[in-house]
This record gives structure tokens, sequence and C-alpha cells, in this order.
């Protein structure tokens, strides 16, 4: 049965130190092979540079910017713009970065071996800023000639900064192109709503929920004056009565006198009321009613007395004139008094008829108040929600107009080049250093494969230790060994097998046989 025995320190000293040339020559080989790989490999070289993402200009809290989408986002999404087929064929087509296989590789191809030479990596935060946007990002292109690379990373750069423009500039003015177009909607919508909040306040004008106590105050105002309207009103209707049986038994008087004197002439009446003036203007001035009134009669009786001659003319042709009598005085004023109560009667009639209309439609705008008001109310909240959004939509637009112009001028967030593309001088691929350290590194494993591999098979016996484990019994001495190491190296493997059985004698039976 085969045995594994567990090497201690020294063992595995001892068994370098044997083995040392095979590990020195397969580290040397592989060293040289790392070195002749790294020299037969094509050279490879990468333009490196760096593009930083700077702040806005003008700080967000007073131009809000439109385009707020995460960096990571907008530069992953102008990566896949930019590293489509079709700017990479423009690419290939323009520097042939591949001329070698120009016409053995198809397009497609070349295009997507360019794709992978193109590296567009995120720069991290510096730990300890407060800042948790984008930084910047780096641009690596990776070719077979240098000059050639520097030229398709600073094209590729460019694109990224063009596009960065590009996509902001437009993506602010369809958001303001938007919010104009909205704005105008808004503003249709709220011109509706004020057009028909004003009809609604036309036609209930005196009656919005405004004006309730106004109505109210109205009202009371409007009664109180009803009521002292409707007093006087009866009072002049009791005077008009009362005027009116003073001045019928004046003129039943006055007809009794005239039947009793019949034989009175005119002049005799006007000499009487001549007589009435002259005692009146004593007492009264010439402008008192009762003077102006009886002069008037006077003049009237004088025309009369005029107009005699053609009543004596109808009197000879048969026909009996009637004397004309003139009312009294009094009774003029009694006349005019009535004509004035009966004018005094018709105003404030009128005046209680207009009072009774207003107190009507007063009372109605407050009974149909709650209807009127509640109507009002949602008429309102539609006109003050276009309103709001009305006045929303013209913030935004505003602040979207601020946005673009900043967007155009180019004073916004954008990205701009630390350096240009640089122009590698070393390639880098491959690494000659890190290819001899791995071919150095793979040797020496190599060679501790294989120095562990013919240890594993080598059952070589060079110490007590070994002897106890193949053999399993203890060591009672050690011989110490005379001559070359190859005929010792031949005794050991040969000689060891023959007296295998000798060797595993017990110890009583050893000491028997030595007797």
């Amino acid at each position: 049965m085969e045995v594994h025995r567990q090497l201690n320190v020294e063992e595995y000293v001892a068994l370098l130190l044997r083995r040392r040339w095979l590990i020195l020559i397969a580290a040397v080989l592989g060293t040289a092979a790392g070195l002749v790989l790294s020299v037969v490999l094509p050279p490879q070289y990468t333009s490196h540079t760096m593009v930083l993402i700077e702040e806005p200009v003008v700080s967000d809290s007073y131009v809000k910017p439109v385009v707020n989408e995460d960096v990571n986002q907008r530069l992953a999404s102008m990566q896949g713009q930019i590293l489509s087929r079709t700017r990479l064929e423009d690419l290939v087509e323009k520097f042939h970065p591949y001329p070698k296989e120009a016409g053995r590789m198809p397009i497609e191809a070349m295009i997507e071996q360019l794709r992978k030479s193109i590296k567009v990596a995120p720069l991290n935060p510096m730990p300890g800023t407060s800042s948790h946007g984008l930084p910047g990002f780096t641009v690596d292109v990776t070719l077979g000639e240098a000059k050639l690379a520097q030229q398709i990373c600073t094209e590729i750069t460019s694109m990224f900064m063009n596009q960065n423009i590009h996509q902001r500039q437009k993506q602010a003015e369809d958001t303001t192109e938007f919010l104009a177009k909205q704005l105008e909607e808004a503003k249709t919508k709220l011109d509706e709503q004020d057009a028909r909040l004003a009809a609604f306040q036309s036609r209930h004008m005196g009656a919005l929920p405004d004006d309730e106590k106004t109505n109210v105050t109205l009202l009371a105002g409007t009664t109180t004056q009803l009521e002292a309207v409707t007093q006087s009103l009866n009072q002049a209707r009791q005077q008009k009565a009362f005027v009116e049986s003073l001045l019928n038994q004046q003129l039943a008087d006055l007809k009794k006198t005239r039947d009793g004197q019949t034989s009175k002439s005119l002049e005799q009446q006007l000499s009487d009321m001549h007589n009435e003036l002259a005692v009146l203007e004593r007492r009264y001035t010439d402008k008192h009613p009762k003077v102006i009134q009886l002069k008037r009669a006077i003049a009237q009786l004088e025309s009369q007395i005029v107009a005699m001659p053609s009543n004596h003319q109808n009197a000879a042709g048969g026909q009996t004139p009637a004397i004309p009598v003139a009312d009294t005085p009094q009774i003029q004023q009694d006349r005019a008094q009535l004509r004035e109560l009966e004018l005094s009667i018709a105003q404030k009639t009128k005046e209680q008829e207009d009072l009774q209309h207003q107190i009507r439609v007063l009372q109605g705008r407050i009974e149909l108040s709650p209807t009127i008001q509640q109507e009002f109310k949602a008429l309102t909240r539609d006109y003050q929600t276009a309103l709001n959004f009305y006045n929303d939509l013209l913030k935004e637009r505003n602040e979207s107009q601020m946005a673009t112009t900043l967007e155009n001028q180019q004073q916004a967030e954008r990205f701009r080049m630390l350096d240009p593309p640089s122009l590698p001088e070393q390639p880098s691929f491959p690494n000659r250093e890190l290819f001899l350290l791995g071919g150095f590194c793979a040797g020496l494993a190599l060679g501790v494969g294989i120095v562990h591999l013919s240890e594993a098979r080598d059952k070589s016996i060079r110490s007590r230790r070994d002897v106890e484990i193949y053999l399993g019994v203890p060591t009672l001495g050690l011989i110490s060994h005379t001559g070359s190491a190859g005929k010792i190296r031949y005794l050991s493997n040969a000689g060891i097998r023959t007296r295998q059985s000798e060797l595993s004698l017990t110890p009583s039976s050893w000491k028997e046989r030595n007797v």
C-alpha cells in the first residue's frame, strides 16, 4: 500500500535544494517565453482624456434647470448614441483604424472591434465632498497606432460634448414649447371661466354672497321708509277728505248766495274783490298766496266784464246770458290745496309702490341667496383653480425660458475637456515588465509543480523517519554511507527492496539473530 508522508520545514528546504536546478530552469524558460510573447504580440496604444462636468454659471436657486435627468443616465444614453453603428461606421470610413484587415475583415467586425477599443468610465466623487453628482468621466481609445488613437479619442470626446449641448438645448426648447402650448390652453380655459363668472355676476347683480348683508340692511331701511310713506299717504288722504268736505260746503253756500243775489252785478263783485284785496295788502305782502289768488280772481272777473258786449249781442238774439259768478278766494284756496293734496297722494302712492317693489326684490334676493351662493362658490372654485393652474404654468414657462436662454448661451451645466487626448509614446499593451514577471511566475509555478510530481513518484528512503513511515518498525541504528551520491541513490533504490524482509524483523528477533 502506498504511503504519503507529511513533510516538515527542514524536509521542504532539503527538497528545494535537491530540485533547485529544475525550478530555476523552469523559471528561466517561463521568463523567456514572456519576453518572446511581449515581442511577438502587436503593440497597442491608448489615448486618454478626462472630461469634467461643470456646474451652471447661475445658481439653481435663481434659475431652475429644465434638464433634471441624472448625469449617469444621460451619460449612458449618450454613450449608446455615440457608439452606435452609424457613427462608428463614419469613424471607420474616415480614419481606417484597421488598414491590415481592410480587405479581409467585414465592416461589421471592424465596427464591433472599434467599439470594444473605446472605453468610457465615470469618475467617482472624492471622499468627503458634499457633491453626490458625477464629477466627470474618462475616454480611452486603444488602437495599433498612437496618432490614430489620439485622433479617434478627440473625435469621440467632441461627440460627447456636442451631444450634451445639443441634447440639453433640445430638451429645454421642447419643454418651453410644451409649456407655452399648455399656457395657451390654460389661458383659454381661464377666459371661459372668467366669462361665465362675469355673466353670472351680471345676471345676479346685488344677489351675490357679498351682497347678502347689504340686502338685509337695505331691506330694513326700505321697510322703515315704506312705513313712513304709508303713514304720510294716509295723512294726506285724510286731509284731502277734509278739504273736499269743506270745499263742498263752501260751494253749497256760494250757490245759495248766488241764487239770492241775482240782481247783483259783476261790477259790484269786482268792487268787493278790490276792497278785499286792499284789506289783504295791508296785512300781507304781494307774495302771499291769498293775495296772489285774489289778484288772479280779479283779473279773471275783469276779463269776463270785457267780454260782456258779446254776451249782450247774444241776449238780443233771444238768448238769456248766464251770469258767471266767480269763486270766492277761500274756495279757490281750497281747490288749490286739494290739487296739491292729490299730487302729493299720487306721488306718495308711486313712492309706496316703488318701495314695495324694492322690498319684494330684496326679499327675493335674500331667499335665493343660498342657491346663488352655492352656484357662485362652484364658479369661483373653478375660476380659482384655473387661475392657479395658469399662474403655475406661467411661472414654469418663464423659468423654462430663462433656462433655455442659459442653455443657448452655454452657461448651464456643460462638459469641459480637462486636457486634450494624449499622444501615447509607449504602448499600453503588451507591458513587457508585466509579461516578464508573469512568465517568471508561471515558470516558477511550473517548476514547483514538476518538483512536487517527481517527489510524489520518488520512493527513496533518506532518513530514519522514512524508514519508520515506509517499514512500520522502529530504527535501532544508522550506518553512515560512503561513496558517490549516484551509487548511494542506486543502492537506496535497489538494495532496500531486496533487504526489506530483513529490515522488517522485530527487535527481539534481530537480537537473537545477531547472537
